[in-house]
């Protein structure tokens, strides 16, 4: 993938994303095409995390510190957004995945147990989740073969969403393939994460 298209495709599941909190946090139960490509946000923004994991020099410890420090501060406003504390919000998830990553590269399996088997059971996609970031990892990383894990996470994906929406994630990947001329987008992302659940949140309360 090109950097330009995975920028797109970062934003691309950013608005889907968006679509999706909007349904969910204003309670407006299932809306036709916004609910069914809000499933495909997850899979995109996880694969992309897989590929940027798997290049040359990437720092898995950092991404996973980055990560943990946004999810947690998007931790208040998620619980009020969402009326829950479990599960852990999905910055959080992919923080867990980045450190078994890292955990992966030093062989220390103990770790990789417990956040790949035990942890996911707070998390936002649970298992399946965590899963795809790492399937995605190794296939990128050109250690997979066949590409069954992905698949197979993919798969996982679909049953923990009762529907098989995020399939799409697949040919929407073709999109980092363009040459788009798209700037690194840096920490926006993250911001952007904890800004928009305020926001709503700020919303849905003057509403009530």
């Amino acid at each position: 993938m090109t950097s330009g298209g995975r920028e797109l495709l970062k934003w691309l599941a950013l608005a889907l994303m968006t679509g999706d909190h909007v349904v969910t946090v204003f309670h407006l139960g299932h809306v036709s095409v916004v609910s069914e490509l809000g499933r495909v946000a997850f899979p995109v923004f996880a694969l992309v995390m897989a590929f940027n994991l798997a290049q040359p020099g990437a720092d898995a410890a950092k991404s996973a510190r980055r990560l943990a420090a946004w999810g947690i501060a998007a931790t208040p406003v998620a619980v009020l957004a969402f009326g829950q504390l479990l599960p852990l919000n999905v910055l959080l998830t992919f923080a867990v995945a980045a450190v078994c990553v890292w955990a992966i590269e030093r062989r220390y399996w103990l770790l990789v147990v417990l956040l790949a088997v035990i942890a996911p059971a707070w998390l936002d996609y649970a298992w399946p989740g965590v899963w795809l970031v790492l399937a995605g990892w190794r296939w990128y990383r050109g250690q997979g073969g066949q590409p069954w894990l992905v698949w197979g996470c993919m798969g996982l994906l679909c049953a923990y969403n009762g529907n098989a929406w995020a399939l799409l994630a697949i040919p929407a990947l073709r999109l980092g393939h363009f040459n788009v001329a798209l700037p690194r987008s840096g920490k926006v992302f993250y911001g952007y994460y904890v800004g928009h659940l305020a926001a709503m949140v700020a919303l849905a309360g003057l509403g009530t």
